[in-house]
């Protein structure tokens, strides 16, 4: 499914120049993705929809989200500190990391890949039609094994 996600990304610059579900599906197919990865793909994708319509601002930035312990198992310990760094960077607002949860919580197994949680974050300012910074991208993409040190 995440191939998927990657390849819509990189294809469609935005969601909304998308096409329709069985054309995107006829393309996807045509490209070589397997359709049962094509219609998780889909599906997941129009729960992100959802989302980014509730998706408002009205959280304070100053708030603490306390992850419970279901969320802690399902996430693991590198996905939650990726996420506590991107808020403190301050790239990551609270209704978007509520976002990234939601989406994250719809993905099967534990704990959650941080690979997959990536791409789940780029996907969340992808369907809110938000370019994330330079830097960002860098830590989205970037293997840490790649790394430069400096």
């Amino acid at each position: 499914m995440f191939d998927v996600l990657v390849y819509l990304y990189e294809t469609y610059w935005r969601p909304d120049a998308c096409p329709d579900h069985a054309q995107l599906t006829r393309k996807l197919s045509a490209v070589g993705f397997e359709s049962d990865e094509i219609q998780e793909a889909l599906t997941w994708l129009d729960g992100l929809a959802a989302a980014a319509e509730s998706y408002v601002g009205t959280q304070s930035p100053k708030g603490l989200r306390v992850y419970s312990a279901a969320e802690q198992e399902h996430l693991g310990e590198a996905s939650i500190g990726f996420l506590s760094f991107l808020e403190s960077a301050g790239v990551l607002p609270p209704p978007m990391r509520e976002m990234v949860l939601d989406r994250a919580s719809a993905i099967p197994g534990a704990p959650l890949d941080l690979e997959d949680l990536k791409i789940i974050v780029l996907m969340v300012f992808w369907s809110l039609g938000e370019e994330p910074d330079a830097l960002i991208l860098d830590e989205l993409f970037v293997d840490e094994s790649e790394r430069l040190i400096h």
